[in-house]
């Protein structure tokens, strides 16, 4: 299936133990999506630009929280030759009336982020961000991890729980009865994952003796039915003979595909007939019509009139 913008973090980050709520890992995602080989020190992110991506509007005091958790969570990050508890943030900075976060980052976070090499774990950012699970959120990544070898490693049923946050250090269990993991952790997460993503999975409970000890998910490629379109924030572009959620949704695809230059926007997002284009163009990418994997934002583009054939096969 052919991707949205994916992002890459290093496996031994997905596998590490965490908690984070579903705003916080959404800004990690929005972090990692921002990450440039050539500055690994610090980020400034527009929470407009976020709230456009997720639909959802953020106070203030909500994001000082979260981000004030953030830094005092620690990741725990287990590999062959070390055990690390890794902070992310050396410092989080507001710009007022902004709208503007500024991260900088510690740097013993940045060889998870940067120094990938093989050792990797791809995902969709649109795909993560649409999962309103906090659960849903980290399983989708491990089963992404895995998603070419069509089911993840076995992993330990208790091991599992600590690293979704489920059993902290003091051995306190959030969801000590099986029916509660299932119900309200491992069925919603399957739900939301199946419903909302390019992944479908499911899960094996398995038993030693008369207790389970471990789970494994299966993991299949899907192609989508329909896109899925943001409840974006709305805009106050109009175009005649478009609808509002149309224009929205055009404009979220030219993000989501790193459509960036200011003139091909312009060209694009002032025609009716590019708009609905745009919106062809992103359900045929959904459900496989359209096979564009390497540079899908220069393919539109040339379907578009707006850039040489040779200049997308050269990019």
């Amino acid at each position: 299936m052919d991707k949205e913008l994916e992002i890459r973090q290093h496996n031994a980050l997905t596998n590490a133990r965490y908690d984070y709520t579903e705003l916080q890992q959404d800004l990690l995602f929005f972090i990692i999506s921002k990450l440039n080989p050539e500055n690994r020190d610090s980020y400034a992110l527009n929470i407009m630009e976020l709230s456009k991506l997720t639909g959802k509007k953020y106070n203030a005091a909500y994001l000082h929280k979260a981000t004030a958790d953030m830094g005092s969570r620690v990741f725990e990050v287990l590999t062959e030759k070390s055990y690390e508890q890794i902070w992310m943030f050396q410092r989080v900075k507001y710009h007022l009336g902004q709208g503007i976060i500024e991260f900088d980052l510690t740097k013993h976070i940045t060889p998870y982020l940067f120094d990938l090499k093989k050792n990797f774990t791809s995902y969709e950012l649109a795909a993560a961000l649409r999962l309103s699970s906090k659960y849903a959120k980290r399983i989708y990544q491990f089963c992404s991890q895995w998603k070419n070898m069509g089911e993840t490693k076995k992993y330990d049923l208790q091991e599992f729980k600590k690293t979704l946050g489920l059993i902290d250090d003091k051995g306190n269990e959030k969801m000590k009865q099986l029916i509660d993991l299932r119900t309200n952790v491992l069925d919603v997460a399957v739900k939301q994952i199946n419903e909302h993503t390019e992944l479908h999975i499911s899960y094996k409970l398995e038993k030693v003796g008369r207790s389970f000890k471990n789970i494994v998910f299966t993991v299949k490629s899907q192609a989508l039915a329909t896109s899925i379109p943001f409840d974006l924030v709305p805009t106050a572009q109009t175009l005649p003979g478009v609808q509002q959620t149309q224009y929205d949704n055009a404009a979220r695809i030219l993000d989501e595909l790193r459509i960036t230059d200011a003139k091909h926007r312009q060209a694009i997002l002032t025609s009716a007939g590019h708009v609905a284009e745009v919106n062809r163009y992103n359900h045929d990418l959904k459900t496989g019509k359209v096979k564009a994997s390497r540079n899908p934002g220069g393919l539109l583009l040339v379907r578009l009139g707006l850039v040489a054939p040779k200049t997308t096969a050269a990019s």
